[in-house]
């Protein structure tokens, strides 16, 4: 029997972790990570699914040390696979399966390399993206495609939204190509390394709005760090103000930015339009257009920048 260890987490090491179990290959072991006490978590449990299916699960904070190496050569394996493990492995490791060592990245390599691929796509305001299989190297993302699914982006998708469609086309690459791989007959294709671009990991304080750039830019920072992200943030009228979802709305806008009520809804007027506020919190209290009216009538509150 076909033998792999999988290092995994988050909703996509979940799906293509069945998917390899519904194949019929072996895994010995499973190597994933501690849920962070910082950090939501919103999606599914690696670790939960391995363990019902009676895997041995391991999850060490370093996946590059001589303890794990030595455990993951005394597996066995004919493959590893990375789906959605964090840290980057190392030559070592990926020299331990004679078969070949394959990662499934969030987006159509090779565009959108690095981290948090599905945030980046919906922040440049992408229309696809997608989940590719391929060859891990010891430089991120660089590896030879074996397999790829594009899904589109809505215009008015959070990156929740897109991330639950990558997922789906993760399983949907993994179990297209796993029949190939495991008989030896799949054909892999070089990316271009021109066509390539790098991005990075993004933090809170990235959610920061700037209205200067204009209603589609803010449009699409809220739907890339809308819930279960932190989300976009701004200061009106001096108080805190944090949008979860919104739509670019017909209409004029405004010389300076600001926010005010309009025809029973609130919206954020930039220089070249407004935006309507759909879900949205001021001052840790007022959440809807009818609790605004209430408190401010039709005056106008000038929009800031949020940051500190």
């Amino acid at each position: 029997m076909i033998r792999a260890v999988v290092f995994a987490y988050h909703d996509v090491g979940v799906r293509c972790l069945r998917v390899l179990l519904g194949q019929g290959v072996a895994v010995p072991l499973v190597v994933t990570h501690e849920d962070s006490a910082d950090e939501q978590i919103w999606f599914d449990s690696v670790a939960r699914h391995a363990r019902w299916h009676g895997l041995e699960v391991i999850t060490p904070a370093n996946a590059n040390t001589p303890e794990l190496l030595a455990r993951v050569q005394a597996a066995r394996p004919d493959f590893l696979f990375s789906f959605y493990y964090r840290h980057m492995l190392g030559a070592e490791l990926l020299a331990t399966a004679p078969r070949g060592a394959f990662n499934m990245h969030g987006s159509l390599l090779p565009r959108y390399r690095g981290r948090v691929p599905v945030n980046w796509a919906v922040l440049n305001g992408e229309r696809e993206t997608g989940a590719t299989l391929h060859a891990m190297t010891v430089k991120a993302d660089a590896g030879s495609i074996v397999d790829a699914q594009a899904v589109p982006i809505l215009p008015d998708d959070t990156a929740v939204e897109v991330f639950r469609k990558v997922s789906v086309a993760a399983e949907l690459t993994l179990n297209r190509a796993l029949p190939a791989l495991l008989a030896g007959t799949a054909v892999l294709r070089p990316q271009n390394a021109a066509d390539a671009s790098y991005f990075g990991r993004r933090t809170q304080a990235d959610g920061a709005i700037d209205w200067r750039l204009g209603v589609v830019a803010v449009h699409n920072l809220v739907r890339a760090v809308a819930p279960p992200y932190p989300g976009a943030f701004s200061a009106a009228g001096g108080m805190p103000l944090l949008i979860l979802r919104s739509l670019p709305a017909g209409g004029p806008g405004a010389s300076q930015p600001e926010l005010r009520w309009v025809d029973g809804e609130v919206r954020a007027l930039c220089h070249d339009g407004a935006l309507r506020l759909l879900e949205f919190e001021l001052d840790g209290q007022v959440r809807d257009a009818a609790a605004f009216h209430a408190r401010f009538g039709t005056a106008a509150l000038a929009l800031g920048s949020g940051r500190p």
